[in-house]
């Protein structure tokens, strides 16, 4: 699948802003077998009087920007092209928990996507009893990681509601699953504590979602918005997997990878500092349109 992405961010302060660095996380990546960035660019208005594009840690692609004069408002805008070959289904037959348990105590490696910097709390995901109480109730011995994967990610589905004036970015993440609603980083975050109490390496994935609208109706163009999913590893013979428990699937082709982290921290489209007094505005809209359609 090719795919036409357009992503649109503004703030407005309402007393101009001073000193400040942020860094982006909106460009989808290049991942062999999966997709694949054929062409993309990000606008920033007023001009940074400092831009870097770089990696982070875990290979993300981010844009580093910082502004020396004080200014009321920013708007970012992206737009890329992204072909799309393949999801993050398991390919074969998953290790169970002991077996895991195992790989994982024989595990060296501490490159960016190893598995051991998704095993311990982050900021945005630490352990809660109740979290890991319900995912003993989804399990039993005899499953197999990738079983467990998708039977914690669908039970989540069918208990939660999505609700997107239920939470806020600052959530935390037992209180959603306390209250069984909130949005997609809500889902994810809890889905990310559950697997991780059962030892399982989880962590988050951002990036853009294909939505498809209802019969009979047009699509709305930048309707869509920023995503998020569940990516754990399931063993070395099988890897890095990726779940959606927003919408009770494995990720496949209508999902489009941005960055990969231990949670939203590690990943957000904007994160940063800035002198200012007063609130702020934001607004955000994406849109992913299949070349063609």
């Amino acid at each position: 699948m090719l795919y036409d992405i357009k992503l649109n961010i503004d703030y407005t302060f309402q007393a101009p802003a001073a000193g400040a660095r942020q860094i982006l996380h909106a460009m989808p990546l290049t991942i062999p077998g999966r997709q694949r960035l054929i062409a993309g660019s990000i606008e920033i208005d007023p001009e940074p009087a400092l831009r870097r594009e770089r990696e982070d840690f875990f290979g993300n692609q981010l844009t580093e920007i910082a502004f020396s004069e004080p200014h009321s408002k920013v708007v970012i805008g992206l737009k890329a092209r992204v072909e799309v070959t393949g999801g993050a289904e398991p390919a074969s037959a998953s290790a169970d928990l002991p077996a895991l348990t195992k790989a994982l105590d024989a595990e060296t490696d501490l490159g960016p996507r190893s598995p051991l910097h998704f095993l311990p709390a982050s900021p945005y995901a630490r352990p809660d009893a109740a979290i890991a109480d319900w995912a003993k109730t989804h399990t039993s011995p005899d499953k197999s990681c990738g079983e467990i994967v998708s039977a914690l990610g669908l039970a989540l589905h069918q208990e939660m509601r999505f609700d997107a004036e239920a939470t806020t970015v600052e959530t935390p993440a037992a209180e959603a699953f306390s209250a069984r609603h909130g949005v997609c980083q809500d889902f994810t975050h809890i889905m990310i504590i559950a697997l991780r109490s059962l030892g399982i390496p989880s962590g988050y994935v951002s990036g853009y979602l294909r939505t498809l609208p209802p019969p009979g109706q047009e699509r709305l163009e930048g309707a869509d918005a920023m995503h998020a999913w569940v990516s754990a590893w399931c063993g070395p013979g099988v890897g890095w997997v990726e779940y959606d428990p927003t919408n009770a699937a494995f990720a496949g082709t209508d999902h489009i990878v941005v960055a990969y982290g231990r949670d939203y921290a590690d990943v957000a489209p904007v994160r940063g500092a800035m002198r200012t007094a007063g609130g702020q505005t934001s607004n955000q809209s994406v849109d992913v349109a299949p070349v063609g359609a």
